[in-house]
């Protein structure tokens, strides 16, 4: 190689590694509330807004959003009972119990007023959340998956698979021990568009490991045993229409119109938005089109 174009080589290099800015990553905290001890990521300052991750995922995932809205915003990013970093009660696994922890977390960090987006079962602690703390809750975001006990849930997109809400028990764990991630490309591949544009390998790594952990898989499978009591807590909590505004995402080849229709059984001012080429899992499919509507919504 010329001298000259080695030169411009190492040049190059040293500006990545030591010229370019540092990213700051969030911090990584706990606390010990409602009974159960919640990891969660944060940063920024400024009004807050709560991300709330869904199954087969955790907190990570919401790190290409954080820094964008830690701006002026503070940005809380739990991982939910039972779920990453957070314990694993054996018990206490209905969003509106799960709810109840994030806002333990809420009220132990000082927060009082937040926008609050859940994906998937995170949109189920969501809405449990905004239906219980109203006058806390500045919006809501719904982000593709449903509301069990609400409207017409039982034919949803996301129960074509019926097979895995009711896989649980001792004979389930054993199968998955050691098998987290075979378990989870199911999910990954078949909920997606397209399995190639689905969750990146890395997450795929970061998330096995993650759920491999000791009770880390029974927890995940009650969250999906608890569906029976989340739609009565749901049905019950949709007699009341939420005051705050409400934003809808969902992939045009997951959930579709269904969760928009649903928001709009819940809350009077619901802006929808289909996710187009998508399928369930947003933030790794269509970061493009995705990132820009929460920041815009959220900034409101």
């Amino acid at each position: 190689m010329p001298l000259s174009k080695l030169f411009s080589v190492l040049v190059a290099i040293y500006l990545i590694v030591f010229a370019a800015p540092a990213v700051a990553a969030p911090l990584s905290k706990y606390a010990d509330v409602n009974g159960v001890k919640i990891h969660y990521l944060t940063e920024g300052k400024g009004p807050a807004i709560i991300l709330l991750h869904g199954y087969a995922e955790t907190s990570h995932m919401w790190l290409p959003l954080i820094g964008k809205l830690a701006t002026n915003h503070t940005v809380i990013a739990p991982d939910l009972r039972g779920f990453g970093d957070s314990a694993t009660p054996k018990d206490g696994y209905t969003k509106k119990v799960m709810a109840q922890d994030i806002h333990a977390l809420a009220t132990s960090l000082g927060v009082t007023s937040a926008n609050v987006v859940g994906h998937d079962i995170g949109l189920m602690v969501a809405y449990a959340y905004a239906a219980q703390y109203p006058a806390e809750v500045k919006s809501v975001v719904l982000m593709d998956a449903f509301l069990p006990g609400v409207g017409d849930w039982t034919n949803v997109w996301l129960l074509r698979d019926l097979w895995h809400f009711h896989f649980y028990g001792p004979t389930p764990l054993a199968l998955v021990d050691g098998r987290e991630r075979i378990y989870f490309e199911h999910f990954w591949n078949d909920f997606a568009a397209d399995p190639k544009h689905s969750v990146p390998e890395a997450d795929r790594v970061f998330y096995a490991k993650a759920y491999g952990k000791p009770g880390h898989m029974a927890a995940g499978f009650e969250v999906f045993r608890a569906f029976e009591q989340d739609a009565k807590d749901f049905a019950e909590f949709a007699k009341t229409p939420l005051p705050m505004p409400m934003m809808v995402l969902s992939g045009e080849k997951a959930g579709g119109q269904f969760l928009i229709d649903q928001g709009k059984l819940v809350d009077p001012d619901v802006e929808g938005h289909i996710i187009k080429g998508s399928g369930h899992w947003l933030m790794e499919e269509a970061p493009d089109q995705v990132i820009p509507l929460l920041v815009a919504f959220l900034n409101k």
